[in-house]
């Protein structure tokens, strides 16, 4: 067939494709013609049962008025003003059906996981040390470095979402820790590994947590490490218990993406780096939270590795995709999320997705080291006038140090940015190229960096004075034989 021959099909194909088409047209505009003659007249079935003016229609008729006006608000934000608000709300509820529909078929049917045999998840017997809370619950723990009567430094580290106490700083090594002296306290969150759910838990009681594990475990003062959404912890024990910290060290800290001082710009930066499925998560979590027990029941606690792995790809960038590749990281990963999903329960995650994209119970600017204004009265003066006034100061008074990837999808440097202008004091430690995992995963020399902006030069553990050990040795007989002689006596 030539060239000419070609285009001449073509053109009569395209001619007959545009003449199908506006019959298929036609035909529908008739046969809507025809139902609206036959059955939306006055006379019809359907009008004298469900119209207007039937009885029926008169009884929807108040409930449905009182429901456009409830529903008007969604006019003066989000529609044109010729907009009806019930027609608008079919509209969403169509789009979220469409949704969970969508979101459904991708987490029943992932490709990806078809072409391989599936993982599936181990749960492993109880291992942790735990103790007793004063409300009657268990908290799952795990220290490494050096004990806490020869620590320099303690740190607590609460674990970020699908994690647990195995986490902490993943991959630093004990040596490390006995160099600088560190005492690393981890635990796992209410209802994540063997730790007790609590019943109404917040983010004042995960502060109070943290503070009775520190006593449990004789640790006075004590770093607070915070890592993605485990910041969220991090900050609540800033703001709640801010006596008990000597400081705050944040890796890609999560903030309350829903936040009221956020500027449009600044959400409008977080949100254009998140996946759509993840905006509509967080949507959720924010709006109705309860929805979220049906995707997680279908990806991380379904059973199924494959699905765990593709849960966390949400949005990842070149380098953390290379990390989760790496079979130490992968172990180690898979261990965690064992760990961390071990008693099968969605609504500790139901709960603290909530907790993230909801109000805190106070703002990241009470943490703003400010000068306190003192009352402008008569005994203020007086008293002046004897006593050297000092200032008192209110907010967080121990430093903060924030690690930021560049390259981070999961919690993107803009929320970083927004940290930074409402703490001004924070130091930012930008990540050129470094992901999410990148910096903070299995890297000695990163690890290294970290103790030695925090801490300074490595003096290790706290040297216990052999002679002091001798003296209470001795006390210790003289005590004895004291007593000894005087049962002797008695005797």
């Amino acid at each position: 067939m030539g060239s000419g021959e070609w285009v001449k099909v073509k053109v009569c194909v395209t001619e007959f494709m545009k003449g199908a088409a506006e019959m298929a047209v036609e035909l529908g505009k008739g046969c809507r013609d025809i139902v609206k003659q036959s059955l939306m007249n006055q006379d019809s079935y359907i009008n004298r049962k469900f119209g207007k003016d039937s009885q029926v229609g008169k009884r929807l008729r108040g409930p449905c008025h009182k429901l456009c006006n409830k529903l008007s608000f969604f006019n003066h934000y989000f529609l044109p003003e010729d907009k009806d608000p019930l027609h608008a709300w079919s509209v969403i509820f169509f789009v979220s059906f469409l949704s969970f529909a969508v979101l459904y078929v991708n987490f029943e049917h992932d490709p990806s996981t078809t072409t391989s045999p599936m993982k599936q998840v181990f749960v492993h017997p109880p291992s942790a040390d735990r103790f007793v809370l004063p409300d009657g619950r268990y908290m799952a723990y795990k220290e490494q470095g050096v004990s806490a009567d020869k620590a320099r430094f303690s740190i607590i580290a609460p674990h970020a979402f699908l994690s647990s106490r195995f986490a902490g700083i993943p991959g630093v090594k004990d040596s490390l820790l006995e160099e600088f002296g560190i005492h690393l306290l981890t635990y796992d969150l209410p209802g994540f590994g063997e730790s007790d759910p609590h019943p109404t838990r917040n983010l004042e009681s995960s502060a109070t947590d943290m503070s009775v594990l520190a006593d449990a475990l004789g640790v006075n003062k004590f770093w607070v490490v915070g890592y993605s959404s485990g910041s969220m912890h991090a900050w609540a024990a800033l703001r709640y218990i801010p006596d008990r910290l000597a400081g705050a060290a944040m890796f890609a800290p999560m903030v309350n993406p829903y936040d009221p001082i956020m500027t449009r710009e600044e959400r409008r930066k977080t949100w254009s780096k998140w996946t759509r499925r993840k905006q509509f998560m967080y949507f959720l979590a924010r709006r109705s939270p309860r929805f979220l027990a049906f995707f997680y029941r279908r990806s991380f606690l379904s059973g199924k590795h494959g699905q765990i792995d593709r849960w966390l790809s949400l949005s990842l960038g070149k380098r953390d995709k290379a990390l989760m590749e790496d079979p130490i990281h992968e172990e180690f990963w898979q261990r965690d999320v064992e760990e961390s999903i071990r008693q099968g329960n969605v609504k500790p995650f139901v709960e603290e997705a909530a907790l993230q994209a909801s109000n805190w119970g106070f703002s990241l600017s009470d943490l703003k080291l400010q000068k306190i204004k003192r009352s402008s009265n008569l005994f203020t003066w007086l008293k002046s006038m004897f006593i050297e006034a000092l200032d008192e100061y209110t907010g967080f008074l121990g430093p903060i140090h924030i690690w930021q990837g560049m390259d981070d999808k999961v919690v993107p440097p803009s929320m970083t940015d927004f940290v930074h202008r409402i703490l001004p004091g924070a130091a930012i430690h930008k990540l050129p190229y470094e992901g999410h995992f990148t910096y903070i995963y299995f890297c000695d020399e990163c690890h290294r960096q970290i103790f030695t902006t925090l801490f300074g030069t490595p003096q290790g553990p706290l040297s216990i004075s052999l002679e002091v050990d001798q003296l209470n040795l001795e006390a210790n007989i003289e005590q004895q034989e004291a007593l000894n002689s005087s049962d002797e006596a008695t005797n």
